[in-house]
């Protein structure tokens, strides 16, 4: 009786787990996520950087939804900088592209584009890309310039290359 339980125990247990495997029809996707160790990998990345380019910013590292999960800000930098990378960050990631986008297509005159609430179009963004993916973004503020906030932000994207990311 109990070899029969034991049985029709890892029976049911291997059908459901055959049926959860393949009922899903193609109405799930795999989607990649940053982790926190991708997320301080790619923080660290752009701090060097900028270190070896003589600039002192802060760095911010956000999910794909925008959610705050590495952060740095050196004793020199300017303490709005802090917000301003968050934001820059923040808005890469929810718009899936370069905050320089932004900044440029307002400088060309949509300046209603400033209404949009919690968006950050200044030049410094930019979305950190895992197979095709938008998994998250860099935000840098307080670099030398804005086009040095941007090159910054870019050598912490470009550190994924180790693939730091779990799928979920």
């Amino acid at each position: 009786m109990k070899t029969q339980l034991t049985l029709l125990a890892f029976f049911a247990a291997a059908a459901i787990a055959f049926a959860d495997d393949h009922t899903d029809q193609g109405y799930v996707a795999t989607k990649h996520k940053l982790t926190l160790e991708g997320a301080k990998k790619i923080g660290e990345a752009a701090a060097t950087y900028a270190r070896q380019n003589g600039a002192g910013p802060s760095i911010a590292v956000v999910d794909d939804g925008g959610y705050l999960l590495y952060f740095v800000r050196p004793e020199e930098s300017f303490a709005a900088g802090a917000n301003v990378s968050i934001g820059k960050a923040r808005t890469s990631a929810i718009f899936k592209k370069p905050t320089k986008d932004f900044e440029d297509t307002i400088n060309k005159g949509r300046f209603t584009m400033t209404a949009l609430p919690d968006f950050t179009p200044l030049q410094g963004g930019v979305p950190i890309i895992h197979e095709g993916q938008v998994i998250g973004a860099v935000g840098v503020s307080g670099a030398k310039s804005a086009q040095q906030d941007e090159e910054v932000a870019k050598a912490g994207a470009d550190a994924l290359s180790e693939k730091k990311v779990a799928t979920h």
